[in-house]
């Protein structure tokens, strides 16, 4: 909050003679005088805010500071939220992984798959193992044939050190399951009540 407020001067903290103003509609109303455009900007119950100071002259802008405030704050808690969305999640699998164990760690890719994570998957080589490098790859590729409805795999399955790893990213057209949890939880206290 402190940030945003250092960011931009309002109405009085203005201190040039001349500003380009645009109106609270985002018309613009040609370059006048500070103290006319501040009278403007009380007549209307706005404040004046410099919105670019670099410019000659500098141009300003008739709006509701607080709202313009509150907006960029909800904006930034977004692209915070979107950027944590986008975190890469990783499942390690090993080379002689029982099928009941590969089904398991399936199915936690894919729930991080839908809920928009981006997944590395990563096969663990171990002494000898790792002159079958093929192997891994056959696991690697059974894993994006399994999950080849919600997501796709960034690029081919690559070695780094004793591990081969592979990138699954959700697929465009997969809805994340953000809305399905509330559901899921909405009978539970119906059958306490028939209980």
């Amino acid at each position: 909050m402190i940030d945003i407020a250092k960011e931009h001067k309002v109405n009085d903290q203005i201190r040039v003679r001349q500003i380009r103003l645009i109106g609270a509609e985002g018309e613009q109303i040609g370059i006048i005088d500070t103290r006319d455009a501040l009278a403007m900007a009380r007549e209307k119950n706005l404040d004046l805010v410099m919105v670019s100071p670099q410019a000659v002259p500098p141009v300003c802008r008739l709006l509701d500071y607080g709202r313009f405030r509150y907006e960029q704050q909800q904006n930034e808690k977004e692209n915070r939220k979107r950027a944590r969305a986008q975190e890469v999640k990783a499942i390690k699998f090993r080379v002689k992984i029982d099928d009941h164990d590969f089904n398991t760690k399936t199915g936690h890719v894919r729930r991080f798959l839908e809920e928009g994570h981006k997944v590395k998957v990563t096969i663990m080589f171990r002494g000898r193992e790792r002159t079958h490098p093929e192997l891994g790859e056959r696991i690697l590729h059974r894993v994006a044939d399994t999950l080849s409805d919600i997501g796709t795999p960034e690029g081919m399955p690559s070695m780094m050190g004793m591990d081969m790893n592979m990138i699954m990213a959700p697929k465009a057209g997969a809805a994340p399951r953000r809305e399905a949890a509330p559901q899921a939880e909405a009978p539970r206290p119906e059958a306490a009540a028939n209980a």
